[in-house]
């Protein structure tokens, strides 16, 4: 049994619960080493008290299970089987009160294990996991770091197919190649490619915009490698910008910068957030900053915490997120930039390296 196992083990006696039934593909990665899209077949890690892991996988997974799980039991089920029921056959009798992940259960299958688990009551672990996960070890650090090395990578070879008349799709296809070629999972969200006015959308839709000069050109992109994300932003020139444009630049980046100047153990995330909104409202464009500064990063591209003005939960070393300000002027374009960064125990390590300062392609 792992440190990880041993830590919730620990919890279960401090809660009063008596079995863990976690089916969150990520969390099940997380606590045995053991990557899988189970699609919609069944896939769990179960952990009573006093007892080793075990893993239940379908059985076309077994052979990866067994290579990668660091775990010693593994059941498997087949297409026609009903998973609960064998882990009924498992597990027995009563469980007492049962673990589970309620954001990861649908009631259908809430319903299927109330049929075929005999539990007394249930807690929900989601929490647990999350404050398990939100710091990171070297080996989770080095596993992020790799995969913005790839972004990186990713970004700089796109960028050779900027030029005039080139659309927003056919940058997008370039990007998704990169990722595959440079030997990346896969994206770890839908890559997004943003010109001109569209720059002024934070979750636009890449396009049949074709690039032009004077325009904004924004990368939104992010990879998977071994289980953990990464997730940058870059805002670029195409040829020379206006001058409104150029100050928009501007204020981000010194918004980013300030951001990361504010970052070291023991300050609030609160407090990171408003180091980067004040910097644009000061600039005059606090209504145009319309979204929260940041959010954490690891095997989720999205995961605790959320880096927002009202969240008071303290920086502590190893917390991984990003922080990417923006200013959206409807109509006239947006600029973001966004850096994955690491809390250390003196300060802060800027996980990202591509170069901010606005550059002309």
């Amino acid at each position: 049994m792992n440190d990880k196992w041993t830590a919730l083990e620990r919890k279960m006696r401090d809660s009063g619960v008596n079995t863990l039934l976690i089916t969150d593909p990520k969390h099940v990665y997380y606590l045995t080493g053991f990557l899988s899209n189970p699609h919609e077949r069944f896939l769990g890690a179960v952990l009573q008290a006093g007892s080793e892991p075990f893993l239940v996988v379908p059985a076309l997974d077994e052979e990866a299970a067994r290579k990668a799980a660091d775990v010693t039991e593994i059941l498997t089920h087949g297409d026609t089987d009903d998973p609960y029921a064998i882990l009924k056959q498992r597990l027995g009798g009563s469980l007492g009160t049962l673990g589970f992940e309620k954001e990861q259960v649908s009631v259908a299958n809430y319903e299927r294990m109330q049929e075929k688990l005999s539990f007394s009551g249930s807690v929900d672990i989601g929490p647990w996991l999350r404050d398990m996960r939100v710091r990171k070890s070297p080996e989770e650090v080095g596993k992020i770091k790799h995969a913005v090395d790839l972004i990186e990578q990713v970004l700089s070879e796109s960028l050779k197919k900027v030029k005039e008349g080139v659309t927003e799709n056919e940058l997008v296809a370039e990007v998704e190649y990169q990722i595959r070629k440079l030997g990346a999972d896969g994206p770890s969200f839908d890559s997004m490619v943003l010109s001109g006015e569209k720059t002024a959308l934070p979750h636009g839709v890449p396009g049949d915009r074709q690039i032009r000069r004077g325009d904004l050109l924004m990368f939104d992109i992010g990879v998977y490698a071994d289980g953990y994300a990464s997730d940058i932003t870059r805002t670029f020139a195409v040829g020379e910008l206006s001058e409104e444009l150029v100050r928009i630049y501007e204020t981000v980046l010194a918004a980013n910068e300030a951001a990361i100047a504010a970052i070291r153990p023991g300050v609030t995330f609160a407090s990171i957030d408003r180091a980067a909104r004040e910097v644009i409202e000061v600039a005059g464009y606090g209504p145009y900053f319309i979204h929260r500064l940041g959010h954490g990063l690891g095997i989720d591209v999205h995961e605790f915490p959320s880096v927002h003005g009202e969240n008071e939960f303290l920086l502590a070393e190893g917390h991984v997120f990003t922080v990417e300000p923006g200013i959206y002027v409807p109509g006239v374009g947006g600029v973001r930039i966004e850096d994955d960064v690491l809390v250390t125990a003196t300060g802060v390590e800027v996980l990202t390296s591509y170069p901010k300062q606005l550059a002309h392609i």
